[in-house]
Parts: structure tokens; sequence; C-alpha cells
């Protein structure tokens, strides 16, 4: 089975609003919002992939923070663990890969849909307030 590692930065700005991604056509889940972020290569520390997906999708130079969640999820044929870490930023965030972006804020998260594995994410960062 394989195994994918995935690394998430929750990303607040100044009002504590919370930025998603959505899906872009052709990718797995296309359409759904996201946390950003993306795989970590062999050999990457799950901080140096948060910061390198950050700047590559977004434009933005990273800091990780704390863990939020480590959910694990199996889907068939694929065994994923999402570490979803909060993220200190400086830039202006951008869809550089085409995708929409949004500021959200906590309470209206759950009017986004999402992929399975950013639920729990949701439900910690709701719990936390």
């Amino acid at each position: 089975m394989k195994q994918v590692h995935v690394v998430a930065g929750v990303i607040r700005d100044v009002r504590g609003r919370i930025l998603l991604a959505r899906r872009t056509e052709g990718r797995d889940l296309a359409g759904l919002w996201e946390f950003p972020g993306g795989k970590v290569e062999p050999g990457e520390s799950p901080e140096d992939a948060l910061v390198r997906e950050l700047r590559e999708e977004l434009g933005i130079e990273a800091t990780v923070g704390a863990p939020v969640a480590c959910v694990p999820l199996e889907t068939p044929g694929k065994r994923l663990l999402l570490d979803v870490r909060e993220v200190a930023f400086s830039g202006h965030p951008r869809g550089l890969e085409g995708q929409a972006l949004a500021w959200v804020p906590l309470r209206k998260l759950v009017d986004y849909p999402m992929p399975p594995a950013d639920l729990p994410v949701v439900a910690e960062l709701l719990l936390r307030g």
C-alpha cells in the first residue's frame, strides 16, 4: 500500500481568518477546499516540506509553528498521514498554481466542502476556539 505524508498549514491573517485553497481541476478531490500544503519528499523533514510547498503554491515565506493535528486516513490503495501545523508568514499569499484562495472566519470553515482528512482539523480548530 502506498504511503503518503502530507503537510499543511493553518495560516491566519491579522483578523484571525484562516486561509483555504481550492483544489484545481484535474486533481483528486477537485473543487474541494483545503489547508494549503503538499507532499513531503523523500529525505525532507515535514517542516522543510511545508516551507517549500507554501513558497511554491502561495509565494510566501513561512515559519512553521505548533502542531494542530495529525490525521491518518486510509483510502483504497493509499495510506495518508496529514500533518497540520500553525504557520506564521511574510508576504502576500496568491494562488501561484491557479488555485482560488479564501480567507475564512473560524466559525465559517464548516461552510466550505473539504476532503475527509481536513474535517478533523476543522473540528480541532473549533474546539480550540
